[in-house]
C-alpha cells in the first residue's frame, strides 16, 4: 500500500482518485484486487498462464471504465469478481473443455519443501481436480462461495441467477466434491477420527 494512501479507504474512492489521476490511487487498488482476481481466474481456468491473462484484462477493464464508474450502483470487487467470472467462462466455452485432466499442470507450491508444505500442495491438487471436474456453473458458484467467501446474493448478482439457483448450484457442487474426494482421505493425511 503506498505510504500516501491509508489501508483503509474504500475500492470505490480508490477507483475514483485514479480516475482523476492518481497514480498511488491505481497501485493500491492494484494490489488489493488482483490477486483475488487471479486466484479465482485460476481456480476456474486451471491453467496459471491464462488465469494470468484473464487477471490482466479484467484489471484493464477495471482501468477503461474508472472515469465511467457510477458510485453506490456495486462495489468495485463484485464488478471485477463478475468481469473475472466471465473473462473464465468465454475461456472456458472457447476450448470446449477438451482438456484432459492428466493435461492440467498442478498448483507450484512456493512454500520450503517441508513436509507440511507437500502435504498442503497434494490437498490443493486434489481439489483443483475435483473443481475441474465440476461443471463450469457449479464450479464457478463452489469457487465463489466456499474459495473466496462471497454471500449467496453477491455470487447470485455475479452470475446473474437468483439466490436460489446459487444455493442450488453450489450444494451440487459441494456433493460432486465430497463424492470425488471421500476415498482420498487417509492419502491426503486426513485421518477419520
Amino acid at each position: 500500500m503506498p505510504l500516501d494512501l491509508p489501508s483503509d479507504v474504500p475500492d470505490e474512492a480508490l477507483l475514483v482518485l485514479y480516475a482523476n489521476g492518481d497514480a498511488g490511487a491505481a497501485r493500491a487498488l492494484t494490489l488489493r484486487l488482483a490477486p483475488m482476481a487471479l486466484r479465482v481466474a485460476g481456480r476456474m481456468l486451471a491453467d496459471r498462464s491464462e488465469a494470468e491473462d484473464v487477471a490482466q484484462e479484467a484489471m484493464l477493464r477495471l482501468w477503461r471504465i474508472a472515469p465511467d464508474w457510477r458510485q453506490g450502483e456495486a462495489k468495485v470487487s463484485t464488478w471485477l469478481y463478475r468481469v473475472v467470472s466471465n473473462l473464465c467462462t468465454d475461456r472456458l466455452r472457447r476450448r470446449g473443455r477438451s482438456v484432459a485432466l492428466d493435461a492440467v499442470a498442478e498448483p507450484v507450491d512456493e512454500r520450503p519443501g517441508a513436509v507440511a508444505g507437500l502435504m498442503e500442495a497434494d490437498r490443493a491438487s486434489a481439489l483443483d481436480a475435483a473443481l475441474a471436474a465440476l461443471p463450469d456453473r457449479q464450479r464457478q458458484a463452489v469457487v465463489l462461495r466456499h474459495l473466496e467467501g462471497l454471500t449467496n446474493p453477491e455470487i447470485a448478482g455475479i452470475m446473474e441467477i437468483g439466490v436460489e439457483a446459487v444455493e442450488s448450484l453450489t450444494a451440487r457442487g459441494k456433493r460432486a466434491l465430497v463424492t470425488a474426494l471421500v476415498g482420498r482421505r487417509e492419502e491426503l493425511g486426513y485421518d477419520n477420527g
